[in-house]
């Protein structure tokens, strides 16, 4: 072979991945507008009276994850089944995002952490790496701190519309994520960075706690806890 057939033929092999990375990010792009419309739906909570339609934001975000299991089903086409990682790059971002949304509808519902295979049956994809394309570990550690950041601003803005009790809610809620995150032995230098933020978040919340205490709220919250019960 000569050396102009072995370029030609290196030329073809490059213009087949280009191919190929054309077309993720021809998916990707709907998946990231698929997450801004899911974003500005549940965002709706941090409005006063959002509070108010929490259960009918949630429905709604399940039809837009709906959108996004077909757009996962078409992700999965585009390239060998086998390099997965090759092509991680591409979705990454997005696939955190969508893990974050799922985690936050989740915790709008039950107010609970959703584990990383119901996340996965949420988007359509696997949890585990030997059943093609998966939910990396680590992709949905980064949604959940994201989820962090998330709820502390929502503690925030519960207070100014006069929901006393949730705040006190989120600081156990995110006191317990806190305690799991210390478990981990982080290597990774994005997701360790991303998990240093926690401590601003769980402070954020304290702080909030802390002024409903000062101002006699948190035993108004507690009360009315109580009678919900």
């Amino acid at each position: 072979m000569s050396v102009s057939e072995m370029f030609a033929a290196l030329q073809g092999a490059l213009g087949q991945d280009q191919d190929i990375r054309e077309e993720i990010r021809k998916v990707v792009q709907a998946l990231e507008q698929t997450a801004r419309e899911i974003l500005t739906l549940l965002q709706g909570v941090h409005q006063g009276p959002g509070f108010q339609h929490i259960p009918k934001k949630c429905q709604k975000a399940r039809e837009h994850f709906g959108t996004v299991r077909t757009q996962m089903e078409s992700l999965k086409t585009k390239f060998p089944a086998d390099q997965y990682y090759r092509f991680h790059e591409h979705w990454r971002f997005v696939l955190q995002r969508l893990v974050f949304l799922a985690a936050f509808l989740v915790y709008l519902e039950s107010e609970t952490l959703v584990t990383r295979e119901a996340v996965a049956e949420i988007l359509g994809i696997e949890a585990e790496r030997e059943r093609g394309f998966h939910l990396d570990i680590e992709d949905y550690l980064s949604g959940v701190l994201t989820l962090a950041s998330e709820l502390a601003r929502l503690a925030v803005n519960s207070v100014t519309a006069g929901d006393y009790s949730r705040p006190l809610r989120i600081s156990t809620f995110i006191n317990e994520l806190d305690s799991g995150f210390r478990l981990l032995n982080l290597k990774n230098d994005s997701l360790r960075k991303r998990y240093d933020g926690l401590k601003y978040d769980v402070k954020k919340i304290e702080e909030v706690v802390y002024d409903l205490s000062i101002r006699g709220l948190n035993k108004e919250a507690t009360a009315g806890a109580g009678e919900e019960k």
